[in-house]
């Protein structure tokens, strides 16, 4: 039976030993896992093998196996985001000066790791190197929870990474895999807050639900993906077309992919047959409101109840507005606050669309699926925040750290 507690309080000491550790020694060794990641890529991809055998072999959906499945590409990727990672500027350390009072005290604020991070995820064996790096860079430890789906890609990939801590004299506890899926090892592992100071879920909706209804530590929630393209009546309809192919059909079990489709009214009659015929060519099934039926015939009619859906599918929701103010109140009512789109060249609408809507992330004429930290300049991302305590979108290396303040005096005491 594993220890948790155990594997937490080792996790807990390896992370005040990060603190020692220099820029350039922490960027070393990220360096090294990347191209360790690399050398040993025929080892990962025979561990994910035997995961996508057997997740096949229990009947998991097309959008589990994508993003459960490794390829030379995924793992160079993985080792490019950590090469990325190596690259960014330091933030552990970073003092800035709040000010200086009357009495003579001096009053800075200097950015800190978190501590102990407790990543929960399931099908997603990239996480496992994508949280460790972002984890090591911003100076915490990382216990990693993947689930059984990806068991045997996750703890190939720590002992890669493992490896090069061995090497440099690191603790190998900085990056913990808990090799048991037992749900109870999770629910234990919720209550320990002494040592575990963040947890972030990543998977499907019940899982993070499961995570923050059990956890005592502090949780970071990303329940869904339903993201939107509203295309506006002042649209390039090349760019619209682009975006919204993009957007749902590149990969669209990821949560960054298009779920809905919000058209003017002006421009709907033009639109929608060009849209419609670009999706159905590559698969995708349509769902929408009575007024798109009427520019589109192949569409399934979908109540008002029925809009909202996460799909991670080739289907999408299409609704036809009556200007911006009725495309945002949807987004408000249905969206998950990921990501949101405008196609627009008008420069009025882009900024009432980009100050209003309530999205981690909001894009004009361009797609959702730049929605990812490692398209944003983060190297990669250990999650995405929608409820914006602490951080809110894409989380990097910031997000991972807080500041504590520096009270420097010269003997003042309070009266």
């Amino acid at each position: 039976m594993i220890n948790i507690s155990e594997i937490a309080q080792q996790a807990a000491t390896a992370a005040k030993g990060l603190i020692k550790l220099s820029a350039e020694q922490k960027n070393t060794i990220l360096n090294e896992m990347a191209a360790k990641l690399r050398e040993q890529q025929d080892a990962i991809l025979s561990a994910n093998k035997t995961d996508v055998e057997q997740a096949r072999d229990n009947g998991l959906d097309a959008a589990m196996i994508d993003r459960l499945m490794l390829t030379p590409e995924r793992i160079d990727d993985m080792a490019n985001g950590l090469e990325t990672v190596a690259g960014l500027d330091e933030v552990v350390g970073r003092e800035r000066l709040i000010g200086q009072r009357p009495n003579g005290l001096e009053i800075k604020k200097k950015t800190v790791p978190l501590g102990v991070i407790c990543m929960i995820y399931e099908a997603r064996p990239n996480v496992t190197a994508d949280a460790a790096g972002l984890c090591f860079k911003s100076g915490n430890a990382v216990i990693l929870r993947g689930g059984k789906e990806c068991l045997n890609s996750s703890l190939a990939i720590a002992a890669v990474m493992q490896s090069v801590l061995r090497q440099h004299q690191v603790a190998e506890a900085a990056i913990s895999v808990i090799p048991d899926p037992d749900r109870k090892i999770v629910t234990e592992m919720l209550t320990l807050d002494n040592w575990i100071d963040l947890v972030i879920p990543r998977g499907g909706e019940g899982l993070i639900r499961y995570v923050t209804k059990n956890s005592q530590i502090p949780v970071i929630q990303h329940y869904k993906g339903v993201c939107h393209l509203y295309v506006d009546k002042a649209a390039d309809f090349d760019k619209a077309l682009s975006i919204l192919v993009n957007g749902k059909t590149q990969r669209p079990g990821v949560c960054n992919a298009l779920e809905g489709l919000l058209v003017h009214k002006a421009v709907a009659a033009d639109f929608l047959p060009l849209a419609a015929k670009a999706l159905t060519e590559r698969g995708v099934t349509l769902h929408g409101c009575a007024q798109t039926q009427s520019f589109v015939h192949d569409v399934n009619l979908l109540s008002e109840s029925e809009f909202g859906q996460e799909y991670l599918s080739l289907d999408i929701a299409i609704r036809v507005v009556d200007d911006i103010d009725q495309a945002m109140a949807h987004i408000s009512k249905f969206g998950s606050n990921h990501t949101e789109v405008i196609c627009s060249e008008d420069e009025v609408a882009a900024e009432v669309f980009k100050h209003m809507v309530d999205a981690s992330v909001v894009m004009v004429n361009a797609s959702s699926r730049f929605s990812d930290g490692s398209e944003l300049g983060l190297g990669a991302e250990i999650g995405i925040a929608t409820t914006k305590l602490h951080a809110y979108g894409p989380m990097g290396i910031e997000s991972l750290t807080t500041e504590k303040y520096l009270v420097c005096g010269t003997g003042q005491v309070r009266g």
